[in-house]
């Protein structure tokens, strides 16, 4: 490897063809030479690039590189009002043209970043203009599905606390100290839990996180899915998702459409949370986009897929994920078995693998609004990640279902679903679950993933077969610990409290909110894992 290149960067700003100027710095070389460029388009500061995930832009640009990071419209210190994603298709094609141009870029361009960043990638109104490579990271197209929602239900503190943030920016740039104080204080204290919507309907109301709000998750209606052009699809990605990230869908979802389009994208997915990647992945990147925009070959081959393990860290490919006689048995659907007391003895309920005995029974599910059951970890939280649940198995309205012990162990790569018929007392109701691994003795149970699905209206009062599809995953259960599926009537704050009631709405617990009881059916109920990744595609 050559030694690493010095490096000046200076602030250029972009014109657009309105009149408005977009801030961006550029990080460069110091020597002379042309360069190929890679571009980040981010509403954060321009300073602060992509660095909570990502190597500081001075080690991609001493790696010879130049490094633009711009500040979208309306964000920092760019001209114009912020519109959300609504607004970066017209100014992604004229940034993608202007970054070709920059004085000493080689006409060559690539572009990175996580989230919001990540989505800027894709939007662009000219099918003629797009990025040689690109590699976005947890991000997707549905603004419903891939950012706003889960199951029907709106992602609550996620989504509350992504708004504030945006919205503390607004108020910043009017010069609004109080008001930014005030969104501040609101997070930092858990108050936005209760008073997020009331702050955005005061200092943003026409923002794009309250206008998710206003949006019924459960139908496609009026919502964005943002539709890039099948030749920047085409182009070569690298796309980077997390297990316990919100918008993993998101980067399968992209897989796909890239796949059906012709394209050829790489897919890694690592045991990581939207902020929290484990070192990062800037080496990948660099030889990514050295092998794209440089012609250098890959230190090593760059397989298509590769997942890491959620419990032992280890990454594989798809095509060594599962060993056959795995495979079929953690393809095949478990049955649930229960002689009435799975709410109150987390062992009684039985998770029965195919040929074992004993399915069927009826539980009670009973949801108390004034303790509703928590929310923990997973991809829905704001403490996003594994988590211990052990004390939420033991309460009185969570009901567990554990499989035998396993002898030899055993791997699960897939998209777990869930279905089983219900019926709820009161007009809607929610359900809650998470898969975990019961460790040997019993004692800690880890949770590996987690599901909710919303039933509203007076359809949730009829006997009806319910649909719960778990985030993907990717675990590894040791021999002597069991598997154990959970289920609950909320998962607060991770989702609004459904109140059981027409006239209010899902929110935080009020006096409007009813007592729910379930009647769970478990004499068809299944459990499975559908594929994912190219698998599904087969």
């Amino acid at each position: 490897m050559p030694p690493p290149l010095s490096v000046e960067s200076f602030d250029a700003w972009m014109p657009c063809p309105d009149g408005v100027k977009l801030a961006t710095r550029i990080w460069k070389p110091a020597v002379g030479g042309l360069w190929p460029v890679l571009l980040v388009r981010q509403p954060y500061h321009r300073a602060i690039a992509s660095t909570v995930t990502s190597a500081h832009p001075t080690w991609y640009a001493s790696q010879g590189y130049l490094v633009a990071v711009q500040d979208v419209r309306g964000r920092g210190d760019s001209d114009g009002s912020f519109a959300g994603f609504a607004q970066e298709a017209g100014d992604g094609a004229t940034a993608l043209a202007w970054a070709r141009s920059l004085p000493g870029s080689n006409g060559r361009l690539g572009c990175y970043g996580f989230s919001y960043q990540g989505l800027t990638q894709l939007l662009c109104d000219d099918p003629t203009i797009r990025p040689d490579c690109l590699v976005p990271a947890m991000a997707g197209l549905d603004e419903r599905l891939h950012w706003a929602s889960d199951g029907g239900a709106h992602r609550w503190a996620l989504g509350l606390a992504w708004a504030l943030q945006l919205t503390a920016e607004t108020v910043r740039r009017r010069g609004e100290e109080m008001a930014w104080q005030a969104i501040r204080h609101s997070l930092r204290s858990g108050a936005f839990l209760e008073d997020g919507l009331a702050l955005l309907e005061r200092h943003d109301p026409g923002g794009m996180g309250l206008g998710w709000f206003r949006l019924d998750p459960g139908h496609a209606d009026g919502w964005t899915v943002h539709d890039p052009s099948e030749t920047l699809l085409r182009q070569p990605m690298l796309l980077l998702g997390g297990w316990w990230d919100a918008q993993l869908e998101g980067i399968f979802d992209l897989q796909d459409r890239s796949l059906r389009a012709g394209g050829d994208p790489l897919l890694r997915i690592g045991a990581w949370t939207h902020l929290d990647w484990n070192g990062g992945l800037d080496r990948l990147q660099l030889a990514f986009f050295d092998h794209h925009l440089r012609d250098r070959p890959p230190p090593h081959p760059l397989a298509r897929e590769r997942f890491a393990d959620l419990t032992t860290a280890n990454w594989a490919q798809q095509a060594e994920a599962l060993h056959p006689e795995i495979a079929a048995e953690g393809m095949a659907p478990w049955r649930l078995g229960s002689q009435g007391l799975a709410c109150i003895d987390g062992d009684e309920g039985r998770l029965l693998r195919p040929g074992e005995g004993g399915a069927g029974g009826n539980i009670w599910l009973v949801h108390d609004p004034w303790r509703p059951v928590p929310g923990r970890g997973g991809h829905l939280g704001l403490d996003a990640g594994p988590a211990e649940r052990a004390d939420l198995d033991r309460r009185g309205d969570v009901a567990c279902f554990s499989s035998g012990t396993f002898e030899t162990g055993l791997t699960l790569q897939g998209r777990p679903r869930l279905e089983l018929e219900v019926a709820a007392d009161q007009p809607g109701f929610d359900l809650c679950a998470a898969l975990s691994i019961v460790r040997a003795g019993g004692r800690q149970v880890w949770q590996i993933s987690t599901a909710v699905a919303r039933f509203p209206g007076p359809e949730a009062q009829r006997r009806q077969r319910r649909v719960l599809v778990f985030q993907p995953l990717r675990a590894s259960l040791a021999s002597g610990e069991r598997l154990r599926l959970s289920l609950a009537g909320a998962a607060w704050p991770q989702i609004a409290v459904i109140s059981g009631n027409p006239d209010q709405l899902p929110g935080p617990v009020g006096p409007a909110h009813r007592v729910i009881t379930l009647q769970l059916m478990l004499s068809e109920a299944k459990l499975w894992l559908q594929p994912i990744g190219s698998a599904k595609l087969g």
